[in-house]
Formats: structure tokens, C-alpha cells, sequence
């Protein structure tokens, strides 16, 4: 058959065209049997009537198989067609289930991340509504008192020594330690008495209310000056000694 003739057709597999080589040797068998010449005349008679009555048959098979075996092909080429349409359809709705899938998580994390920032301006404006509680001021220090300054003369020196008297329980009075400063001394807090009983003992009376030297040291009060002569020193100690042996420094009006 021309080429041209078969180029629409679908193609035969090898067991395909054996089999209808067979079907078509088969036919052309049965023809040359029929039309052998036999013996006598009437037997020529017979088979040629014979032949005319086989060719029909034969051909009819040959033509049969055919039918069947192509359509045999045709089925198998439609059932490949569905089955590779199936596929493509299967691939396809497969493909649209993903991209709809991954559309869905994107418009989902989307919807996630406006909720996130909503939510964080939420707040925002929360803490901004609520004022932050104002500082504490800062404590201030405690000013130390300033120290207390006393005038270098007669009265800043009693006034002193009357302000240690004081904080250490000592009695006496301002115009007690006058009164007896102007006896022994008149103010001068460098008087020394080198005539008395005590300069003959070799220790003289000193300072503002004469006071020896073992008696200023037993009687020194702490926070003064352990030099005799100092006014405010030598006033505190003589008034600790008075205390001790008259009960202060007002119950004295002469050498004691």
C-alpha cells in the first residue's frame, strides 16, 4: 500500500501483522487446496464449483480479522488518549489545589500580621494614654547647722565655755563664771600668781579663774584645749572642779 495511503493509520505491532499474515496464508491455503485438479473430469467439475463457493468464505475471514485487530488498535489508542487526558486533567486540578492553598497561607499570615500591628498600635496607645508617674524630686541634703561662732573676748569665751557646760552636765551660770573671773583675774587670761601657797609649791595659779596645773589636767573637760592658759579650756575645767567640790561655779565668791 502507498505510503500516503497509511501515514493515517495507526501503526501495527509485530504480533499484530503476524497475525494477519497467518489469517491471509491461511485463506490463500484453502484456495490453492480448492482449485487442484483432481482425477477425473467430474471431479474438475466439482471443485471448480467448490471454489467458487470457498473464495468468499476465505477473503470474509481475512477481512474480519482485520476489522477486529483494528479495532482493537483503535481502542487502545482512545483508552491511551483518555488516560493521558485523565493525567492531565489530575495534574492540573492538583496544580490549582496548591497555588489555591498557598494563596490561603499567604492571605492568612497577611491577615496575622495586620492583626500583629493592630494590636501593637493598641498598646501604644495605651501607654501613651496613661501618664508615666512623675519623679520623685530628689532629697535634698540636710544642711548642717553652722558651727557657732563665738566673739575673742571676755564674753564669747563664757558664752563658749557655758555651751560645753551644757552638752556635758556641768552647772553654772554666766554671771556665776563672771563674777568670779573678774576676782581672780579681771579678764586677763595670761594672770599667773607666783606668790601664793601654790607658786611657793612650785605650781602657780593660771589663767582666767587660776586654776593649777593638777587641777586642770584631773578636771579637763573634753573638746577643749589641753593648754592652761586657753580661756574657754581653763573656764571649763576650774567650773567642772567648783561643780564637783561646791556644786558649781555661783555657790564660789572667794579663792576656793
Amino acid at each position: 500500500m502507498p505510503k500516503h495511503l497509511t501515514s493515517g493509520l495507526p501503526r501495527l505491532s509485530r504480533t499484530h501483522k503476524l497475525s494477519v499474515a497467518g489469517v491471509a496464508t491461511a485463506g490463500a491455503a484453502a484456495l490453492v487446496f480448492s482449485i487442484v485438479p483432481g482425477a477425473g473430469a467430474d471431479q474438475g467439475t466439482s471443485q471448480a464449483t467448490a471454489v467458487e463457493n470457498v473464495k468468499p468464505v476465505a477473503f470474509s475471514a481475512v477481512d474480519t480479522a482485520a476489522k477486529t485487530q483494528q479495532a482493537t488498535i483503535t481502542q487502545q489508542a482512545n483508552n491511551s488518549a483518555a488516560k493521558g487526558k485523565a493525567e492531565a486533567a489530575a495534574k492540573k486540578a492538583a496544580a490549582e489545589k496548591a497555588a489555591k492553598a498557598k494563596a490561603a497561607a499567604a492571605a492568612k499570615a497577611k491577615a496575622e500580621k495586620a492583626r500583629a500591628a493592630k494590636a501593637a498600635a493598641s498598646r501604644s496607645q495605651v501607654r501613651t494614654a496613661i501618664p508615666a508617674a512623675a519623679p520623685k524630686p530628689a532629697a535634698k541634703p540636710v544642711a548642717k547647722p553652722a558651727a557657732k561662732v563665738y566673739p575673742d573676748n571676755l564674753d564669747g569665751w563664757i558664752r563658749e565655755s557655758l555651751d560645753i557646760m551644757a552638752k556635758k552636765g556641768i552647772p553654772g551660770s554666766y554671771e556665776g563664771i563672771h563674777r568670779n573671773i573678774m576676782r581672780e583675774s579681771s579678764g586677763n587670761p595670761m594672770a599667773i600668781n607666783n606668790w601664793d601657797i601654790n607658786a611657793i609649791n612650785g605650781t602657780p595659779s593660771k589663767g582666767l579663774l587660776q586654776v593649777i596645773q593638777p587641777t586642770f589636767n584631773t578636771y579637763h573637760v573634753d573638746g577643749t584645749s589641753w593648754n592652761l592658759y586657753d580661756p574657754v579650756a581653763n573656764i571649763t575645767a576650774a567650773c567642772n572642779y567648783a561643780a564637783d567640790r561646791y556644786g558649781s561655779m555661783d555657790n564660789v565668791n572667794s579663792a576656793y
